[in-house]
């Protein structure tokens, strides 16, 4: 009985990461595969770009349809997964801080971001921040962020 129960768990606990997670090779396509894999529709594909990546994190914006916004993503031993969506309120520096990004992460992630869309037609720039609020989606209500609105 023991055996079967814990077979079960086991089972379940890869399905489950294999939902929200991605083996990392190169890691912008490995977190495109991975958002592609959870959110595409077949008559909504979701467009994945820009993708920041530094150390263990990642900000991967993304537009499906009318609605917009960014990924927070962190590997963990070469696999990528998504810690949160949000919009406007995980481009600063402060923000991914407080969502658990290391400090030089933090500021490089802030920094890429604004140079990587500040290059971008400024209605699909429009669209990331179309997300509103945060949601966590790894579970991990350690590190919780709050935009203030």
């Amino acid at each position: 009985m023991f055996r079967t129960t814990l077979a079960a768990l086991f089972a379940l606990a890869i399905g489950s990461s294999v939902c929200f997670a991605a083996p990392a090779g190169s890691d912008d396509a490995s977190i495109s595969q991975l958002l592609h894999s959870m959110f595409d529709k077949p008559h909504e594909p979701l467009s994945v770009e820009p993708i920041m990546v530094s150390g263990n994190h990642a900000i991967a914006d993304w537009v499906q349809g009318e609605m917009g916004g960014r990924a927070l993503l962190r590997s963990q031993r070469g696999v990528w997964a998504i810690v949160l969506c949000a919009g406007d309120s995980i481009k600063s520096r402060d923000a991914l801080l407080k969502a658990g990004v290391p400090l030089a992460d933090a500021e490089r992630l802030a920094s890429d971001l604004a140079t990587a869309e500040a290059k971008l037609p400024p209605e699909k720039s429009a669209m990331f921040s179309r997300f509103d609020g945060l949601v966590m989606i790894n579970g991990d209500t350690n590190h919780q962020i709050h935009d203030g609105k």
